[in-house]
């Protein structure tokens, strides 16, 4: 899937949202992530593309559940 489809920018502005609904800063996203700030800046600046695996982890790291996230992001792409 070309990185340029709209649906990873609504993807990137969503999880994005999500941090920031949470009052989490990247730096701390990425603490628990296990992996350096840059790592989040650049998917959610759209550098990087991240995988259903990743995405899972950063569910987790979110504290959410997620099956439920996933749900609602497909929501979010379907509207």
């Amino acid at each position: 899937m070309d990185k340029h489809d709209p649906r990873y920018e609504i993807l990137r502005d969503r999880l994005k949202d999500l941090r920031k609904d949470k009052g989490i800063r990247q730096q701390e996203l990425a603490d628990r992530l296990g992996r350096p700030q840059s790592y989040v800046s650049k998917f959610e600046g759209g550098d990087r593309n991240i995988d259903l695996i990743e995405l899972i982890d950063v569910a987790k790291a979110l504290d959410l559940e997620p099956v439920t996230m996933i749900s609602d992001l497909v929501k979010s792409l379907s509207e």
